[in-house]
């Protein structure tokens, strides 16, 4: 985030006096404390300054990259994960084909009756799949699908950070996020790189909490 005059200002006062309260800064910049609330909120929010009840704000010490890279390893894929798009086993491929142009999707998840992740199908599995003259609706997609325990998943709570390393490492587009169950793993929802490039771009914006 981009720091506007006053704010800087803000920081150098609290850095030499500090812990100093709101009343105290505001006299030095010859301004009421209610004009500099917002200022201080957002200096405190974005980690700049902290502040302590009856003590007052002080200085992290904190740069921009530290700062950057806390709110990295805050981030969850519960925030930026997407709606998840599920065939089951028993599907064909045409079928598969017409789901995902439809919801256009890189990647199906495949589960079974019991709505257990048993596998993914991608485009290139489709498009191999389509080589040649065979009967694309009489070819189930369990036959053509990467199954478990060879698909890479991720939970809610894991860190986006993470999650962006495992699309690059293993070369993939996307993964199904899932939760644990008696039965198996079930599908809660998607993250996708298109996913992890929101996030990131969002915070590049100052977008985040």
């Amino acid at each position: 985030m981009e720091l506007n005059e006053r704010q800087k200002k803000i920081i150098e006062i609290t850095k030499e006096n500090g812990p100093i309260t709101g009343e105290q800064i505001a006299e030095k910049l010859n301004l009421t404390r209610a004009t500099l609330r917002p200022d201080l909120a957002i200096l405190t929010m974005s980690g700049f300054l902290e502040a302590r009840p009856r003590v007052g704000y002080f200085y992290t010490g904190k740069t921009q990259s530290q700062l950057l890279t806390d709110k990295v390893k805050k981030m969850t894929v519960k925030s930026y994960q997407s709606i998840p798009v599920v065939v089951e086993e028993s599907a064909s491929a045409y079928d598969a084909i017409c789901t995902m142009f439809l919801e256009d999707v890189g990647t199906l998840f495949v589960v079974n009756k019991d709505g257990v992740l048993i596998g993914a199908l991608s485009r290139k599995d489709l498009l191999r799949a389509s080589l040649g003259n065979q009967d694309l609706s009489a070819i189930p997609i369990s036959v053509i699908m990467s199954r478990m325990p060879n698909i890479t998943y991720c939970h809610s709570h894991d860190l986006i950070i993470d999650v962006a390393k495992l699309l690059i490492e293993r070369q993939i587009d996307g993964m199904p996020v899932v939760k644990e169950t008696d039965k198996g793993l079930e599908v809660t929802g998607r993250l996708t790189k298109t996913n992890v490039t929101r996030a990131f771009v969002e915070l590049a914006e100052g977008q985040f909490d």
